[in-house]
């Protein structure tokens, strides 16, 4: 590598303050939009109406930012918002025309995802509609994704194998009884870049293997747990359902009809780098010709998967930035109350007994955190979920 590469590269990292300042603020603005989608999700609410506000918000708290930059700096949706229920393990993010709406004891995942100039920050949080504590499985389901979210963070750091993370957060499932669903990756991030090469596998079998890689310091990292009370192995049911696309920018296939033509040309213009909705085209034209464009590899789609029919799944997601003093989770929100307790596996004890800051110096920001926690507010010091499940107990 060049000295301008490296150079290039560093103006690119967590070593530059300027890119640092641009994920926090992607992160406040989506942890924003988190609590505004929440407030929403309430019974008989249209859930492709709570998607739209998700993304307006981000929209508009975007788009007052960076207007009088130098050079045009992208910045917006990094994600589509997706409501998906009960049995629904994600990307439930419905077209205009659809009619779901929300029931009263439907335990919802909102997942969303906003950039500034492509510094991605993602959330994902879980939510029962009820009032009081969330009690049986739904509760043991949200502990499992929470707590191994909770370990995933202190062990998704700098000499540490992302083999390590796999291991870890399955067993913490089992202790509660649940499984971690197979087939959901948490992915390195980088500029532009949602998926990059470095990924944590939710589940390791013979037939899905990642190349084993050690974190190292100045990465980012999106953690994705998805856990549920069914067996894990979700399923396909309708691929008519799946509405959110990512370009793929490495394939130059040459498209027969009109219609795909039109909408891949669309497509490029406006979201060449980032997941978006198949609402943001012309409905006609999109479904005519996104077929076409998925066949050939134009377009990567998230398809809706599903757990048996009385399963429920949780998922929490976070972003993390291994910073030189430590692990900040830039991105959360505080759970409801929950009757499962933590598990009292010493391990498990173990692993969230690791610290998350270096101790140098740090002792006065992990205090700050832990009162955050106390009081049931969302800290961005990397400590939000744990201390504040400890304050339900």
């Amino acid at each position: 590598m060049s000295s301008d590469d490296e150079r290039d590269e560093q103006e690119l990292s967590l070593t530059s303050p300027e890119v640092v300042t641009k994920y926090k603020t992607a992160a406040e603005i989506v942890n924003k939009a988190l609590q505004v989608v929440l407030a929403e999700c309430k019974p008989k609410a249209k859930i492709v109406d709570i998607c739209e506000k998700g993304d307006a918000f981000i929209k508009e708290q975007t788009a007052s930012m960076y207007k009088n930059a130098k050079k045009k700096i992208e910045r917006g949706v990094a994600f589509p918002t997706c409501i998906s229920v009960n049995n629904t393990v994600g990307h439930f993010s419905p077209l205009a025309s659809d009619e779901s709406v929300l029931e009263d004891g439907d335990m919802v995942k909102i997942d969303m995802g906003c950039h500034i100039d492509g510094f991605i920050a993602l959330v994902g949080h879980t939510h029962v509609l009820q009032e009081g504590p969330v009690t049986g499985r739904k509760a043991d389901v949200i502990r499992a994704a929470n707590t191994a979210a909770d370990v995933a963070l202190r062990l998704v750091r700098p000499g540490k194998k992302n083999t390590e993370v796999t291991e870890a957060i399955q067993k913490v499932a089992r202790a509660y009884d649940c499984k971690i669903v197979e087939g959901v990756l948490s992915h390195q991030m980088k500029q532009h870049v949602i998926d990059g090469n470095k990924v944590v596998l939710s589940v390791s079998s013979p037939e899905t293997t990642v190349d084993e890689v050690e974190f190292e310091e100045n990465e980012v990292y999106a953690i994705d747990i998805v856990a549920s009370t069914g067996d894990g192995k979700p399923k396909l049911l309708d691929e008519k359902q799946t509405t959110i696309y990512k370009k793929d920018e490495s394939v130059n296939y040459q498209l027969k009809m009109k219609a795909s033509r039109f909408i891949i040309s669309e497509i490029k213009q406006n979201f060449p780098r980032m997941p978006f909705t198949a609402r943001s085209l012309e409905e006609k034209r999109a479904r005519l010709g996104l077929v076409e464009c998925v066949n050939h590899g134009h377009l990567q789609p998230y398809p809706v998967l599903y757990e048996k029919p009385g399963d429920f799944v949780a998922q929490i997601k976070f972003t993390v930035l291994l910073m030189p003093n430590g692990s900040d989770r830039i991105t959360s929100h505080t759970l409801q109350e929950l009757g499962t307790k933590i598990s009292e596996d010493p391990e498990i004890q173990g692993w969230l007994a690791l610290g998350i800051k270096k101790k140098k110096g740090g002792g006065k920001k992990k205090k700050a955190a832990k009162k955050a926690g106390e009081k049931g507010e969302a800290s961005t010091e990397a400590e939000p979920m744990d201390a504040s499940s400890n304050a339900q107990e």
